[in-house]
């Protein structure tokens, strides 16, 4: 595509600073995403990166039925979306547990699921289901090596799964394994890490079978993993930074050819010495949990990322006189996923002009 794909027609009319998205790239995004998948059946994509109703149905329209996602906002908008299979990939705890119970009740013709890692809190699906009278489905969330959430794949976690499935109002539905921990740019030697780490996945699997417990799906990988997974019988993969994509992947996985579809939009605010200028590109506008750079600009060259405060991003820059104060800059977030809540809308371009806006409609944790 035209190297100058970012810029847009009378981009001084747009408030600054936005965040823009490109949905002839994103449509690009989803078809390279199914055909590294081999079709639509394995996949369940996560929607935590967008959250955004539009992507969502523009899946849909791909036949793509199953979903991941990481909140009770995001669960609700996909039921909302018509989304066929919700899998909540998160740990719920205390009043979480009945919210979510209440979400599949309102919404009966998505069939809702989660994950637990623990004793209790199969216990407390369990009797709040039975209250309800209904079943709940269960995946087991698997650590392995991730160290985040989930069980070691060892016999506790055997005996849990067949807890799970012993369960009188709960349905086991498979093991979740996410290994968001292997990000080797080496296509190969992610592969050789990859493979080793789920050996004990699919030793896990053969011991829970051995009990006459059937696992009949296992849904593993985030977007650096799933053209790894995606070649195992029986998965289910969820790539989801894949749709917007963002500078650490992109040039982190050269394998994976997925474009650019989301840009920030910001301002040149101040030039506060002859090698400094500043950006309305501050904490309040992009992630900052990264270690600098936290952008990657494209159209500002030779600079230094030096400073980043609530509204302010500083660079360093030896032709800070070639800016001048209220130029336009564009700029690709190092991390989409924490940029996008930033904002209640993103707007959306096409053949440089923009054509309208979309909600980020699951930005919020609550849900009514």
């Amino acid at each position: 595509m035209d190297k100058d794909w970012y810029r847009i027609n009378n981009v001084e009319d747009i408030p600054s600073p936005s965040l823009v998205v490109f949905p002839s790239r994103i449509e690009e995004n989803i078809k390279l995403m199914i055909k590294i998948a081999g079709g639509t059946k394995k996949l369940r994509p996560h929607i935590k990166t967008h959250k955004i109703a539009e992507i969502i149905k523009m899946q849909i329209d791909h036949d793509i039925t199953k979903f991941k996602c990481a909140t009770l906002s995001e669960a609700k908008l996909l039921a909302e979306c018509n989304a066929k299979d919700i899998l909540l990939a998160m740990q719920l705890t205390g009043s979480n547990v009945n919210r979510f119970i209440e979400l599949t009740q309102k919404y009966p013709k998505s069939l809702f699921s989660t994950i637990v890692d623990n004793e209790e809190s199969v216990i407390k699906f369990n009797l709040a289901a039975l209250k309800k009278g209904l079943k709940v489905s269960l995946w087991l969330d698997i650590n392995n090596g991730n160290n985040r959430t989930g069980i070691k794949p060892n016999n506790e976690a055997t005996l849990l799964y067949k807890k799970i499935d012993g369960s009188s109002n709960l349905i086991a539905k498979g093991l979740h394994v996410y290994d968001g921990h292997i990000r080797e740019s080496d296509l190969n030697l992610r592969k050789e890490i990859c493979d080793k780490q789920f050996e004990s996945v699919l030793n896990l699997k053969s011991n829970i079978e051995f009990l006459g417990i059937k696992i009949n799906k296992i849904v593993a990988g985030g977007t650096p993993s799933f053209p790894i997974h995606v070649k195992r019988n029986n998965i289910e993969v969820s790539p989801g930074t894949s749709l917007l994509w963002d500078e650490r992947y992109g040039s982190s996985f050269k394998d994976l050819k997925f474009f650019h579809s989301a840009v920030l939009v910001g301002s040149i605010i101040s030039r506060p010495s002859k090698d400094l200028i500043c950006l309305n590109l501050g904490h309040k506008s992009v992630a900052s949990e990264m270690d600098f750079p936290r952008l990657k600009l494209l159209n500002i060259e030779n600079f230094k990322q030096v400073s980043h405060s609530e509204e302010h991003l500083v660079l360093e820059c030896n032709e800070s006189k070639d800016y001048l104060v209220g130029s336009v800059c564009y700029a690709i977030p190092v991390h989409i996923c924490p940029t996008v809540p930033k904002y209640k809308k993103v707007l959306t371009v096409e053949n440089g002009d923009v054509t309208g806006e979309w909600e980020v409609a699951a930005r919020d944790y609550n849900i009514e």
